[in-house]
């Protein structure tokens, strides 16, 4: 009878059954990084797998074919596999790796950028990501480099194959980066070159063979591709619900996200609103309190901009707000800080003319490596009114802002504290979640602005930056699901969200430039709030601030989703 019993709970259990499938697992996920790697080795870099560092991305089509063949293979194989039978860890990478897979076949079998995006085929960051970091003696690095510029003219013969028809806008915007890659080569690496006066001239000839086929390349883009770029840059309806899924890899609809951002939107101009009621009196002490709420919005962020940096004090204005939200988050204990080094720098030219600023940190493989925080200054050619407005925006109240989402306790920390996390399998290491970067980004200058830092003329460009977020959804949908001009969305940022006019055209550029990414920062906000409201309704107000964010940040940057069960929310 005992016996009976014992076999009966051994088959309730399923320890019988269903063994675990644990060591598979790791066995084919580590199989498949080494195969991706050894095929992106572009990518294997700036994860910090320097063992590919001497190549360049096969960006041929026969390329292309041999990655899809590669994914499809993958998924096949992976299916074999019963997610049941995995640990909860396993599990988890599990489900990124199948939702990767899945995401890179869509990219190439139906997206095919490759054909349409000559953005695609900007060898520049290869270049920059041998230099930028000392991760090994500059001679080994130099002698890397020396392959991936002889490398230079087949790229540049994929893109001349594989691209047909290209919407104008990044063709256009193609053109610009290749000159700052050109630039780079030609010019940039001079520094690095100095250092080492007995360079073979294998590395000259390469370097000259780069330049030239880089400018054949930028002729032919302007004279060739150019002329006819007429495609469009909509992704369509069917495309971006699919690209949007892929990217964002929640549980919402893009019915559901349009709906919850339209009431968010309501409610954030009202809070914008109230806290402008707040300040007004301090910034107009004998001026009379307008009765339009949009009046004194208008009225409060037009005064803020008055103190503002230019280009040639916005670097080291921003070194002193890094400076500052880093004193600041560690005074109130919100989150532990990483020692890790950051440094401010200027954006590299090559990278210019989709975003403001970034944070660049050292890939989850990396050994050492410090992050940067990189800013783009204004372009040389911009008229003097352009530049203004520019840093109307981006003013000093909002610099601190920006301090705050692209390092501490945003950007720079989120990801220190990721590439500390480890599991049986690296998929977590090389697949990030941009809902969660950008999530916790736009939470942290909730939680500085809750917590009091810069007071309300700081406030105001927090939530200032939360209508931006807002409408950053509203516009990626209705850009490339939709129909929505130019017009229509420069008047919804600037008359709804209060941007300047400048902001507000390279976010238009920025939209069609991209798409689903926009929408990472709000459904990323909502999602990790979410975290912390289902926190606190099982166990009240949060008030180890530290402990609960440290929580948070130590699955690594798995999709928001995962995070919440991980913390068995």
């Amino acid at each position: 009878m005992k016996r009976w019993t014992a076999w009966v709970l051994l088959l309730g259990a399923g320890c019988w059954w269903r063994p675990s499938q644990d060591a598979g697992f790791e066995t084919f996920a580590e199989t498949y990084v080494e195969e991706l790697l050894a095929m992106r080795p572009e990518w294997a870099t700036l994860l910090g797998d320097h063992r590919y560092d001497h190549r360049l991305d096969d960006y041929s089509s026969d390329g292309v074919d041999r990655d899809l063949a590669f994914q499809r293979r993958s998924l096949r194989r992976l299916e074999t596999i019963d997610p049941a039978r995995l640990s909860e860890v396993n599990r988890v990478d599990y489900r990124i790796l199948k939702a990767n897979i899945r995401s890179m076949i869509f990219r190439l079998e139906d997206l095919k950028e490759y054909r349409w995006n000559p953005m695609v085929y900007n060898v520049g960051s290869a270049v920059y990501s041998l230099v930028a970091r000392e991760f090994a003696p500059l001679p080994e690095r130099m002698a890397s480099l020396r392959k991936r510029l002889q490398a230079v003219p087949a790229v540049v013969a994929a893109a001349k194959a594989n691209l047909r028809n290209p919407p104008r806008i990044h063709t256009e915007t193609a053109i610009q980066q290749n000159q700052g890659t050109l630039r780079l080569i030609s010019e940039g690496l001079q520094p690095y070159l100095d250092r080492i006066p007995d360079l073979e001239e294998s590395f000259f000839r390469a370097r000259r063979q780069a330049v030239q086929a880089l400018e054949d390349y930028g002729r032919w883009l302007e004279e060739d591709l150019l002329p006819g770029a007429e495609g469009d840059f909509r992704l369509g309806e069917r495309l971006y619900r699919a690209k949007l899924r892929h990217t964002l890899e929640s549980d919402l609809s893009l019915e559901e996200i349009r709906e919850a951002a339209m009431q968010d939107l309501s409610r954030t101009r009202k809070d914008l609103a109230e806290t402008a009621r707040r300040l007004y009196p301090s910034l107009f002490p004998h001026g009379r309190l307008p009765q339009d709420p949009k009046s004194v919005v208008g009225e409060v962020l037009d005064k803020l901009a008055d103190s503002r940096p230019d280009n040639e004090t916005i670097v080291d204005k921003a070194r002193q707000s890094l400076d500052q939200v880093t004193r600041f988050t560690r005074e109130q204990e919100l989150v532990t800080v990483p020692e890790e080094p950051i440094r401010i720098i200027v954006m590299p030219e090559f990278q210019r003319g989709v975003a403001v600023a970034y944070c660049d940190s050292p890939g989850p493989l990396e050994t050492r490596g410090e992050t940067f925080y990189a800013i783009s200054p204004t372009p040389a050619d911009w008229p003097s009114d352009r530049v203004r407005s520019f840093f109307r925006e981006y003013n000093d109240h909002m610099l601190q802002e920006l301090t705050i989402h692209e390092s501490t306790p945003g950007h720079y920390l989120q990801i220190a504290h990721s590439n500390r996390f480890r599991a049986p399998t690296r998929i977590r290491a090389i697949f990030t979640s941009g809902t969660f970067v950008e999530g916790w980004a736009t939470y942290a200058e909730q939680l500085m602005a809750e917590k009091g830092y810069g007071g309300p003329a700081v406030k105001m460009q927090q939530l200032k930056m939360r209508l931006r977020l807002i409408i950053n959804a509203v516009i990626d949908q209705q850009v490339h699901a939709g129909s929505m001009s130019r017009q229509e969305a420069m008047d919804l940022m600037m008359n709804e969200g209060f941007q300047e006019e400048g902001e507000a055209a390279g976010k238009w550029r920025r939209a069609c430039l991209t798409s689903a990414q926009l929408s990472t920062y709000y459904v990323g906000n909502r999602e990790v709030n979410a975290i912390r409201e289902a926190y606190e309704a099982r166990h009240g107000p949060l008030k180890d601030f530290k402990a609960f964010h440290d929580k948070m940040l130590s699955f690594g940057s798995p999709a928001p989703k995962y995070v919440r069960e991980l913390m068995d929310l």
